[in-house]
């Protein structure tokens, strides 16, 4: 049997209650609420008026609220913006201390017959009597706990979510640091791979950028995965490519994480959409660290 992790993540929450958040919400983001049901998460992006993101957000129900799952930097950002405006509508916006328990490993079969966690072909959510399962991929589900849940004892507990972001860097899933916090439109980060865009949707903040990105053809930039030998995580975040004899400047990873085991570091930057897999970039500040780029686990082209 193959080992289970967990890991307590160190995203945030922010939840939103009240008969107006759905129409609050929906224009807001760049996701079309009306698609959110008790049994599907979506990926969603909150953008600030020039189409540039606040965060990147893992959305879903649960009970009589919305939730915003993201990581710190963007979850403290995007909630002082949504409640901004909340003030003209019957919605209450706040931050949830509810905990967030990653699961991590080969099969999960036994352990979400356990928790008693059913996902079924074509929903990838679900409540159960611990709080709420996001089934990310088969071998990553996402839980959302109240303060009765426990562990089941054949799970190893980790203390940190260093295994979980390497493999949400793996399947590459947008999460910004605070430098990248209002610094690039949703597509930069490839939202549109994972059906995080609406394009059919009314008007929300940031649209007319993200339409223009789309229609005109305007992004000439994609977040890419990279990997490679490290000491630790890198301090300085920016990072170059060689041009000639020259380096210059490529771009700043806006996630990273560290396998201390395998001394490997790997990260998600944003660079020209032209780069390929196997090209070398490599730290501004500790040349020595050289990281390469990986294959994406998902398509770039537009429908």
């Amino acid at each position: 049997m193959s080992t289970v992790y967990a890991c307590p993540l160190s995203y945030s929450l922010i939840s939103l209650t009240g008969k107006d958040k759905l129409s609050y919400l929906h224009g807001q983001i760049t996701q079309d609420i009306n698609k959110l049901t008790n049994d599907n998460f979506l990926w969603t992006g909150h953008c600030n008026a020039k189409g540039k993101l606040w965060g990147v957000f893992r959305l879903f129900s649960h009970l009589d609220s919305y939730y915003l799952a993201g990581s710190k930097p963007e979850v403290e950002q995007s909630l002082v913006e949504l409640k901004k405006y909340a003030v003209f509508s019957q919605v209450e916006i706040q931050q949830s201390e509810k905990p967030l328990i990653g699961l991590l490993g080969d099969d999960l079969t036994a352990t979400l017959e356990t928790l008693a966690i059913n996902f079924d072909s074509e929903h990838n959510a679900v409540d159960f009597a611990g709080g709420k399962a996001l089934k990310l991929a088969d071998n990553r589900v996402l839980l959302m706990v109240n303060d009765e849940f426990s562990l089941p004892d054949n799970v190893t507990a980790l203390d940190d979510d260093a295994l979980w972001q390497q493999a949400a860097i793996t399947a590459g899933e947008p999460s910004l640091n605070s430098d990248a916090i209002g610094e690039y439109v949703p597509q930069m980060v490839n939202l549109q791979a994972l059906g995080g865009i609406s394009f059919r949707k009314g008007c929300y903040t940031g649209q007319e950028t993200v339409a223009r990105m789309k229609y005109l053809g305007k992004n000439k930039r994609a977040m890419y995965i990279v990997s490679g030998k490290a000491e630790g995580l890198l301090d300085e975040l920016e990072l170059e490519t060689q041009l000639g004899e020259n380096w210059r400047r490529a771009g700043k990873l806006i996630s990273q994480s560290y396998n201390q085991q395998t001394q490997t570091l790997m990260g998600l930057v944003v660079l020209p959409n032209d780069n390929e897999a196997g090209q070398i970039l490599r730290a501004k500040h500790l040349p020595q660290v050289e990281l390469s780029i990986q294959a994406l686990p998902y398509s770039l082209e537009d429908e």
